[in-house]
C-alpha cells in the first residue's frame, strides 16, 4: 500500500482538512484530493466526507486510521533501523509545549536543531492548556506533571523544582518569614490557581498551606516579574526563576522549610504508536539540551 497516500489520509483525518494536509506535505490542493480518491478507490471504501470547509471521516475512515497509523509508524521504524539512523528524518513535526518553558528553554535552541535536522519543519504550539495529542495532530508534548496517564509513552526530561522567591526590597519592608504559617501576613503572588503550597516536614511528613493571593496572574514568568518588582511571594520553578536568582533580584524564602514537588518534565507520545525517527531526535535532542542536571539548576543559590 502506498504509504504516502496512507501518510495524506492520516494527516487530513487529524487536521479535518485537505488543503491544511497538502500544505504540511507540500502538496498542492488538488494533487492531494487526487491521491485520496486513488486510495479510496484501492480500498474499495470512503474514507472521508468532503465538504469546502473541511473533510470529517466516515465510518470506514474512523475504522481504518489507526490501522494506517499502525503501518506509517511501524515503516518509519523499520526504515530507522535499516538506514543505522542515517536517513534524516523529515516532514512536520507537531510539538505541543508549556507557554513560558516554551519560550525561555525551547525556542532559543530551535535554530541548532533545525540546523541539525533540515528536512524537518517544526509547527510548535505553545499553552498553558493540557492538550489532547490525538485530537490536535501533535506527535509529541512536553508537560511538567505527576503523569499517571498510561496511554502515553513518556521519557523524563529532567526535574521541576519549585521554590519561594521575593525581591530583597520587599523583605527589607515586610521582614522574612519564618515558617509557612507566617505566610498569611505577607502578600502571596500565584500562578494560576496554584494556590495550596506543600512544605516538607519532619519524618518524610508534609504540611499543606492554603495561600490567600494579593495577586493571582495566568502566567509564571508575569508572576516572576511581579516579584522582582517586589509585590510579594511567589512559588516559581526553578527553570523560570533561575536567571533572576543568579542576578539577586529574587532571593529564597524560608530555605528551612523546602517544597514538596511530584512534578517533573516530560516528553509524551501516544503509546498507541511506534517512536517515528522524527519524534526520537526530537526528545533525544531535549534530553541532551538539559542533561542530568539541567543547566538552569546548575550552581543556583538556593
Amino acid at each position: 500500500m502506498d504509504s504516502d497516500a496512507l501518510a495524506l489520509f492520516v494527516r487530513i483525518a487529524r487536521l479535518a482538512s485537505i488543503s491544511g494536509a497538502a500544505r504540511d506535505l507540500g502538496l498542492s490542493p488538488a494533487s492531494a484530493s487526487a491521491r485520496l480518491a486513488a486510495l479510496e478507490r484501492r480500498l474499495g471504501a470512503r474514507l472521508l466526507h468532503r465538504t469546502t470547509r473541511q473533510a470529517t471521516l466516515t465510518e470506514d475512515g474512523r475504522a481504518f486510521l489507526p490501522h494506517a497509523e499502525r503501518l506509517l509508524d511501524a515503516a518509519a521504524a523499520a526504515r530507522a533501523a535499516l538506514g543505522g539512523g542515517h536517513e534524516s528524518p523529515r516532514g512536520t513535526l507537531r510539538i505541543a509545549a508549556p507557554s513560558s518553558f516554551a519560550r525561555l528553554h525551547i525556542v532559543p535552541a530551535l535554530a541548532e536543531f533545525m540546523a541539525r535536522y533540515p528536512d524537518l519543519r517544526p509547527d510548535l504550539r505553545i499553552s498553558d492548556s493540557v492538550v489532547d495529542l490525538v485530537e490536535g495532530a501533535f506527535d509529541v508534548a512536553v508537560r511538567y506533571a505527576d503523569l499517571s496517564d498510561s496511554s502515553f509513552v513518556a521519557r523524563r526530561l529532567a526535574p521541576d523544582r519549585r521554590v519561594l522567591v521575593a525581591s530583597p526590597a520587599y523583605l527589607e519592608r515586610h521582614g522574612h518569614p519564618r515558617t509557612p504559617a507566617d505566610l498569611d501576613a505577607h502578600a502571596c503572588l500565584v500562578v494560576g490557581t496554584l494556590d495550596l503550597w506543600t512544605f516538607e516536614a519532619a519524618k518524610g511528613a508534609a504540611t499543606a498551606k492554603k495561600v490567600t493571593p494579593a495577586l493571582r496572574i495566568n502566567d509564571g514568568e508575569a508572576v516572576r516579574d511581579a516579584a522582582s518588582a517586589g509585590l510579594g511571594i511567589a512559588l516559581m520553578a526553578t527553570w523560570c526563576a533561575a536567571e533572576e536568582l543568579r542576578a539577586g533580584t529574587l532571593v529564597p524564602v524560608l530555605r528551612r522549610h523546602p517544597l514538596v514537588s511530584t512534578q517533573t518534565l516530560w516528553a509524551l507520545y501516544p503509546s498507541s504508536r511506534e517512536l517515528a525517527p522524527k519524534v526520537r531526535v526530537f526528545i533525544d535532542w531535549l534530553v541532551a539540551r538539559f542533561g542530568p542536571t539541567p543547566y538552569w539548576d546548575v550552581g543556583l543559590p538556593i
